[in-house]
């Protein structure tokens, strides 16, 4: 019996660390287990940190970009003329000349010639710089697309409405037209 109770003892001390290298071992899987849980919780906390920040500093550059923006369109359309403002520059220096000469001179065709010459710089600036150019209406086949019958008189002789007067000349920038011309139609006579 001895050998039993010893056999036994035996047996539950080889049991008894068993359970107890077992426990060991759940024990340091379980702190194996939280410490990689508490790694990827770090982890985690670490990328949602990153992501929120990364998103403020989007957001700040697209307030950024949208502010610049507004600056951008308010100065072009502030400035949108600057161009065309600085090119009748010249023109309109020429028309002081010619009203300061106007008072000096007595002789009315060179008055006349100087403000014809203005007139002309001024349109050739226009054409030449911005597109602009002149409808020519008179002696021309009234055509309502760009003309204005302001005016309407019979007139024997002639096969269709023709311009004979304008009142108001027209233009067109780039082709297309921004003034119409005002004008005086004849309009054949029906026998």
């Amino acid at each position: 019996m001895k050998k039993e109770n010893e056999k036994k003892e035996k047996d539950n001390k080889e049991q008894e660390e068993l359970l107890n290298e077992e426990t060991a071992q759940a024990e340091t899987d379980e702190v194996s287990a939280e410490e990689e849980l508490s790694n990827r919780i770090k982890d985690l906390e670490e990328e949602v940190r990153t992501l929120k920040e990364d998103e403020l500093r989007y957001r700040a550059e697209t307030e950024n970009y949208r502010k610049r923006l507004m600056k951008d369109k308010e100065s072009a359309v502030l400035y949108a003329n600057e161009s065309l403002i600085k090119d009748l520059l010249d023109p309109l220096d020429n028309f002081s000349r010619a009203l300061e000469a106007a008072d000096k001179a007595e002789d009315f065709k060179a008055l006349k010639d100087g403000i014809s010459m203005v007139e002309s710089q001024i349109l050739g600036i226009l054409k030449t710089n911005w597109g602009l150019e002149a409808i020519e209406a008179l002696d021309k086949p009234f055509d309502p697309a760009v003309m204005e019958a302001y005016a309407v008189q019979d007139k024997e002789g002639i096969d269709e409405e023709m311009v004979i007067s304008v009142f108001q000349p027209g233009y067109k920038l780039h082709g297309k037209v921004i003034r119409t011309a005002k004008v005086m139609v004849a309009k054949p006579v029906k026998a």
